[in-house]
């Protein structure tokens, strides 16, 4: 399962975000820095509504979602690449995880210490993403050392190693993350095994009161902190920014899913920041759901983009993908415009696909195998 990790400085609202998104209280969310020493993991369920909508179709009372591990990581501080703080533990635990979300605090608040005595959350971003190149860059050098003579005697690989490097050095030196380089098809497959930091994906949670959080939601760029960091992320990183309040995420746990939804509803606010934050981290990590859906069960199955049918289907089962014969497929828009599978099928709407079939997010599938 794709792990993503959730970073930010001390103070920002991590802990308390990874409380709300996992639904638990595994991380402790204190007033003090290093609260989360050791990561705590939580295995997340991807919210989607078309699952309940296919489970009354099929009329069946079990549905299965998608799900992701959420890493809650040890606060940052300036100096980590050179082992301040934890600096070393919070490096080590990035490199293991599959994407990034950056917690940005956007709000006042003089109860809350923030580790550097002030909101700027630019400055905070900035601190992180230093780090993570300190690190990569550190990283390079010494493996260009350690590469150097081999491709000085001609070995291909290493001479090809060096050549990434030297193109990355300069890029990183000016502050530039790994993951906006343009490289080519085969740069792009010899950079992961660099496994840099900030070659990771990266989305930021822009955190910000409860009071703030509807309106801001409406008008994200009318609140000016997290109109600058909409701005930086989308410059800086190509990513998106999301809008969450992590304080009222945490309250919504002792919920269940009606009065979560009354809950919104009073406060104006049409769905979770962490229900939008969980989509895109999904997304993010380049992954996609088709849908089957029947009497016993209706199930979200977790795809990488890009995947053909064959490989889907190994999802359920390695058998599928070595017996795969064909994949009955109903775009979810139109099986549930006709209302059924069969008044789909009868509108012409349900086609057979086969092995070089791309499947796309959504597809209601069949699939037609032999072992």
């Amino acid at each position: 399962m794709l792990k993503a990790g959730i970073v930010g400085l001390p103070n920002v609202g991590k802990s308390t975000l990874f409380n709300a998104v996992t639904r638990t209280r595994n991380a402790e969310a204190a007033n003090y820095p290093f609260c989360t020493i050791d990561p705590n993991v939580g295995v997340v369920t991807v919210p989607d509504e078309r699952l309940n909508v296919m489970a009354e179709i099929s009329k069946t009372q079990k549905i299965i979602p998608a799900a992701i591990e959420f890493v809650d990581i040890a606060g940052l501080v300036e100096g980590a690449s050179e082992g301040a703080g934890l600096g070393n533990k919070f490096l080590a635990n990035i490199r293991e995880v599959d994407a990034i979300v950056q917690v940005v605090r956007c709000f006042n608040n003089d109860d809350i210490i923030h580790e550097l005595g002030s909101v700027d959350p630019i400055r905070d971003i900035e601190i992180i993403n230093s780090e993570l190149i300190l690190a990569d860059i550190a990283a390079l050098q010494k493996r260009k050392e350690s590469r150097a003579k081999k491709a000085k005697s001609g070995d291909k690989e290493s001479k090809k190693e060096v050549e990434l490097i030297d193109k990355l050095l300069p890029h990183l030196d000016a502050g530039k993350p790994a993951l906006t380089l343009e490289l080519s098809d085969d740069e792009q497959i010899t950079l992961r095994d660099f496994f840099l930091l900030s070659s990771k994906r990266t989305i930021f949670a822009c955190n910000v009161t409860e009071d703030e959080l509807a309106e801001t939601q409406k008008n994200p760029d009318g609140h000016d902190m997290v109109a600058k960091v909409r701005e930086y992320a989308a410059a800086s990183h190509n990513a998106e920014a999301i809008v969450i309040s992590a304080r009222i995420e945490e309250e919504l746990v002792e919920l269940d899913a009606e009065e979560v939804k009354e809950f919104l509803a009073d406060m104006g606010i049409e769905d979770s920041g962490v229900s939008t934050l969980i989509r895109g981290v999904y997304h993010l990590l380049g992954l996609r759901t088709y849908i089957t859906s029947g009497e016993k069960e209706t199930r979200a199955w977790t795809i990488r983009e890009g995947d053909k049918a064959p490989a889907a289907a190994g999802v359920i089962h390695g058998d599928f993908e070595r017996g795969f014969i064909a994949a009955e497929v109903c775009a979810y828009e139109d099986l549930v415009a006709a209302g059924s599978k069969n008044a789909a099928k009868e509108a012409g709407k349900l086609r057979i696909e086969g092995k070089e079939y791309v499947v796309k997010d959504g597809d209601i599938i069949e699939f037609r195998f032999n072992v």
